[in-house]
């Protein structure tokens, strides 16, 4: 799947990367998929949860050779 927007947050810590997911979202259309890039290990498990309170499409985790890059579809 290539993503419409990648977001870099590699070497920012928690909560950086939800944060910096929170504040790109908007820019994006509905449907359109944006990819965060973290090697903090909490993101793992605070994106997934943040897509669940904010009703967004959480995608999965992909392993990159550093962290993860973690899918996520904009819904409304």
């Amino acid at each position: 799947m290539t993503p419409d927007r990648v977001l870099d947050c590699l070497g920012r810590p928690c909560p950086v990367p939800v944060i910096e997911l929170a504040k790109a979202l908007p820019s994006l259309g509905v449907g359109d998929v944006i990819e965060v890039l973290s090697d903090d290990p909490a993101a793992r498990h605070d994106i997934p949860a943040w897509c669940r309170m904010r009703g967004q499409e959480w995608l999965g985790e992909q392993a990159r050779p550093v962290g993860a890059a973690y899918l996520v579809r904009r819904t409304g």
